[in-house]
């Protein structure tokens, strides 16, 4: 499996280290330092938290669009080019394994993207409690290092969520991947109250598949669907140990027919909220 796949299981592949991150990071921390501000005095000339910007500093987190503009009326012209000259070598793909970093791609240009897990909580999806319970259950273990470098990859691919208003996400989960109480009850509760958040986005759509469903058309596994920028739709899926991107037309096709009808048998998106309020109140 891939270390940041959708589900987040195995690890076959080691993420690379993201030396382009670690260098923005540095760049920003000299410039901040030259002007004489403490990360809790320029956190706030930027309207990010101090917390935030260490993580930055350090190389982990992948560094918000804004932050550009809002350090140049901090630092000055002179330290916004030298931020935008080292900025120009970061790639959200640092830290996805190779063989993913395809499907990654495919993600930040769709202008659809419709997932069905029965596994876990989609990669997108995940807050970061829930994140690092599945990698620190990973098997072989990984170090501290490892984690975070994987944990930040995931949070960064997540902010395609917002930053692309205009894709229509929609997201089909089997309850029983709720019920499972991966990591505990705190984790589970950190999971629900974020889908309840995520859902209230305009263009985010979840919707829960009942732990009883008769007429169950997934069967076959998760699947991952992207309508591209030009209107072609591409599939995705994992096993152990493997990817497999699906382009063939009459594919893609099968995939779409069995997704609509997931869409159909699974709560609709009011009922999902009902019960994962429930489900909320219980824990």
């Amino acid at each position: 499996m891939t270390t940041d796949n959708e589900g987040g299981v195995g690890g076959s592949c080691e993420p690379e280290l993201s030396d382009s991150l670690k260098t923005f990071g540095a760049v920003l921390k000299a410039l901040r330092e030259e002007a004489a501000l403490t990360q809790e005095q320029f956190a706030p000339l930027v309207r990010y938290s101090p917390a935030y910007i260490a993580k930055i500093e350090q190389g982990k987190r992948f560094p918000p669009k804004d932050l550009l503009k809002r350090s140049e009326e901090v630092l000055g012209a002179v330290a916004a080019r030298v931020l935008g000259a080292a900025a120009k070598s970061l790639t959200r793909k640092a830290g996805l394994a190779s063989w993913f970093r395809q499907w990654a791609g495919i993600e930040e240009e769709a202008i659809s993207l419709y997932a069905y897990e029965c596994r876990a909580i989609p990669g997108l999806l995940q807050p970061e409690p829930y994140i690092r319970a599945v990698f620190d259950r990973r098997l072989p273990p990984v170090t501290e290092e490892q984690l975070d470098r994987e944990v930040t990859a995931r949070l960064d691919r997540q902010q395609i969520i917002m930053q692309r208003p205009n894709t229509a996400f929609s997201f089909v989960i089997e309850q029983a991947v709720l019920e499972r109480g991966l990591g505990g009850s705190q984790v589970t509760k950190a999971v629900v109250h974020h889908l309840l958040t995520m859902g209230r986005l305009r263009n985010v759509e979840i919707q829960l598949m009942p732990l009883r469903q008769e007429d169950h058309c997934g069967v076959d596994g998760h699947m991952y669907l992207a309508e591209t920028p030009d209107h072609r739709w591409l599939g995705y899926t994992e096993g152990q140990r493997s990817s497999n991107l699906i382009s063939m037309p009459k594919d893609v096709s099968v995939l779409l027919q069995r997704y609509g009808k997931l869409r159909s048998q699974a709560h609709d998106c009011r009922a999902t909220v009902s019960l994962l309020e429930q489900m909320r109140g219980a824990l």
